[in-house]
């Protein structure tokens, strides 16, 4: 039997920020550039904001745009590929997973292939809101527009959407999340904000697929963040590390990650090591 003492903490995060539109969670996000390479996979056109940040950051944003509509719902199809980890391109033009078209014609593609990402790059999803509404058009693609969808099209959206999270729980590597905020009344009748990501109902258990939730909002001018279990009653929040980012003087998700010149190790990699100079040691001085 493994004691917690012999396990070393993962390495990796599982990061969600959410809340209403225009309170900074894009930037937040793509503040991490300041230590991290980013893999950006926006279907929200909402990168814009990116622009603000220094020159020598945005340098470090891979970014890969995904053109979904209601029309064009390509984004679920692309990122349930993606986040499997397999090695393949989605092309700039259609942002489809391995475009024949674009790669018979030439036409500018991005290799990616997330198993492999290291471990100083953080893969950011921009945005959950977009991926449900992407699945959604997809579910409905054949019925009118004013179609209301029924019991087995909420259950057909439940599966694709824990599928992708599902994904997003098991990666080994880096991930942060986007997304709106949504009014629910959870299990003990109680309503509440939570992370929007399917139904009402599916966004109940969304925080449960990751390390910290992150909650974005506007008060007294200023854009504001709470990670904490206990930051307000009324919003699903929480870290598993214990992360209070509403106590930062300036609001930040580095203090989540080990940055890139940091290396892990395990008690047994630190004795075994320590052991290891000792011994160096000994024959120096002998």
């Amino acid at each position: 039997m493994t004691q917690l003492t012999q396990v070393a903490p993962s390495a990796t995060q599982r990061v969600l920020v959410f809340g209403p539109p225009k309170v900074g969670k894009t930037e937040l996000v793509g503040n991490l550039a300041e230590k991290f390479n980013l893999i950006w996979f926006d279907c929200d056109q909402g990168f814009s904001t990116l622009f603000k940040l220094p020159p020598e950051w945005q340098a470090r944003i891979d970014l890969i745009t995904i053109p979904d509509s209601r029309v064009y719902p390509i984004c679920i199809e692309t990122w349930l590929k993606v986040i499997r980890g397999d090695a393949g391109t989605v092309c700039d033009k259609h942002g489809k997973w391995n475009c024949q078209l674009c790669i018979k014609d030439g036409s500018p593609v991005n290799h990616v292939e997330l198993s492999k990402t290291p471990a100083d790059t953080i893969v950011v999803f921009d945005s959950l809101t977009q991926l449900t509404n992407s699945a959604i058009a997809n579910i409905t693609r054949s019925q009118p527009d004013d179609y209301k969808m029924e019991r087995d099209d909420w259950g057909n959206l439940k599966i694709l959407i824990e599928k992708f999270l599902s994904q997003v729980q098991a990666a080994r590597y880096n991930i942060v999340c986007i997304t709106h905020e949504e009014e629910v009344e959870m299990v003990d009748g109680a309503s509440k904000l939570v992370a929007s990501s399917g139904s009402s109902r599916s966004s109940r258990n969304t925080a449960k697929y990751f390390d910290h939730v992150v909650y974005g909002q506007i008060v007294n001018g200023k854009h504001k963040f709470g990670s904490s279990t206990a930051y307000k009653a009324s919003v699903v929040t929480g870290s598993r590390s214990g992360l209070e980012i509403e106590k930062k003087e300036t609001p930040s998700l580095l203090d989540i990650f080990t940055t890139p010149d940091t290396v892990s190790i395990s008690n047994e990699q630190r004795e075994t090591l320590i052991a290891a100079l000792e011994t160096v040691k000994k024959e120096i001085q002998s």
